[in-house]
């Protein structure tokens, strides 16, 4: 690998963070998976009702996007009306992409071709105001996710323009355009590392992974579509990757919501995603009160 690769798959470890009246630090480590990934809310709702916040954040595509709300301040209750009622509806949606800026949403989007869609400009005219430009204007360390096309290794991103981050850790083949950042071609992050607790070992005492990738749902006898056989191929890729690092390393806290019932590209049923995964929340909350006793109690 070059010299320039190594400096792009490498990240400086960030100065130790102070715990919250002798408690442990937790890590919170959000996962790859389109709109399966809205089955992470509940997880972040329920920092909030336990008044933790996380001392590190990292993320993987769609867990990137919901890890910069986070990051930024916004609790699990806000994040979720904002998904409802932008993503959810789709005559919002249709508003929003309209509105983009110049003279035809071709223009805009970069097309209107699968691949060809600018994810970039996209995100810019979806996420919500509080989520700044900038690494340097979050709440909390935050790490992206990305994966280098040519240098073939995962990038993690921690300063710079917040967007194009999001926009590459995102970007999934065959959708979006790949996206341009210090001079790489990055692709969706969940390619190299579809949840990545890995990155928060160092910074935290408590880690906790959240795994919303699933996986093709039939009884057998359906014969997916080009894109669902691209999606569900790329989904036992992803899941042969995570089985693995679980055999190498595993987080404190694991979790699989039930995404399985809901395709990658199902954004605009936010809200069905959200309410089916409710029962996880009270689930995950008495898990890491767990740990945090026993963290406490050594």
């Amino acid at each position: 690998m070059s010299a320039k690769l190594e400096e792009n798959a490498l990240t400086l470890a960030p100065p130790p963070l102070a715990r919250s009246s002798g408690g442990p630090r937790i890590g919170l480590a959000l996962g790859a998976g389109g709109a399966r990934g809205f089955a992470q809310i509940p997880v972040i709702e329920a920092f909030d009702e336990l008044g933790i916040k996380p001392a590190a954040i990292a993320g993987s595509s769609m867990g990137a996007i919901l890890g910069a709300g986070m990051a930024a301040g916004m609790t699990g209750g806000e994040i979720r009306d904002y998904t409802v009622e932008t993503i959810g509806h789709r005559a919002n949606v249709a508003n929003r992409l309209w509105n983009l800026g110049p003279s035809t949403m071709r223009d805009a989007l970069g097309g209107f071709k699968l691949g060809q869609f600018n994810l970039e400009r996209i995100l810019r005219a979806f996420l919500p105001k509080e989520i700044p430009g900038d690494f340097a204007g979050l709440a909390i360390p935050f790490k992206v996710i990305a994966t280098d096309y040519y240098g073939q290794c995962e990038v993690v991103c921690e300063t710079g323009d917040l967007y194009e981050a999001l926009a590459a850790s995102a970007a999934i083949p065959a959708l979006f355009m790949p996206i341009q950042r210090d001079g790489r071609l990055m692709i969706d992050g969940g390619i190299f590392n579809p949840v990545p607790y890995d990155h928060l070992s160092d910074v935290a005492d408590i880690v906790v992974g959240v795994d919303v990738i699933g996986g093709p749902d039939s009884a057998g006898s359906y014969v997916p579509n080009r894109i669902d056989s691209l999606f569900g191929a790329t989904q036992l890729l992803m899941q042969a990757n995570i089985a693995l690092k679980m055999k190498l390393k595993q987080p404190d806290i694991f979790l699989r919501p039930d995404v399985n019932a809901f395709r990658v590209l199902d954004f605009l049923k936010a809200r069905q995603i959200i309410e089916a995964n409710e029962v996880l929340k009270d689930q995950f909350k008495r898990e890491l009160e767990l740990r945090i006793e026993d963290f406490i109690r050594r």
